[in-house]
């Protein structure tokens, strides 16, 4: 099976030895995406900014990898602190297609840089 790796500068570059996503066998798997500015590399103040912001920066990569948030099939949130997920579940609930994507968000997560969100997805390639 052929991988095929999606690099967007409309989301903030890997901050390690990832890419950010994969396409293979008609589906991206997307890092986890966080709420970094592409363009300055700041970090909001408060989950709220950085889950709006994490979500337009999985967008970014869903759209370079040809597949969209209305295709999403699974995500993956992690979370910093449970007391936020009232906030997070506003927000993405927002975002997302109806039927939403299945869902898993394990809070308590140490995240790097002081993130507070990281979202990771598995969406379809939308057929061209």
């Amino acid at each position: 099976m052929e991988r095929q790796a999606i690099s967007t500068g409309q989301a903030p570059p890997a901050i390690g030895p990832y890419s950010q996503a994969i396409v293979a066998g008609g589906l991206v798997f997307c890092s986890g995406t966080a709420g970094i500015d592409p363009v300055t590399g700041e970090i909001p103040e408060g989950i709220a900014e950085q889950t709006r912001l994490a979500l337009r920066n999985l967008e970014a990569v869903l759209t370079a990898a040809g597949a969209s948030l209305s295709t999403l099939v699974k995500t993956t949130i992690f979370y910093r602190d449970v007391a936020d997920f009232a906030t997070i579940n506003e927000i993405y609930a927002a975002h997302m297609p109806d039927p939403p994507p299945a869902r898993s968000a394990p809070a308590g997560v140490q995240l790097p840089r002081g993130l507070l969100i990281s979202i990771e997805a598995i969406a379809t390639v939308t057929a061209s």
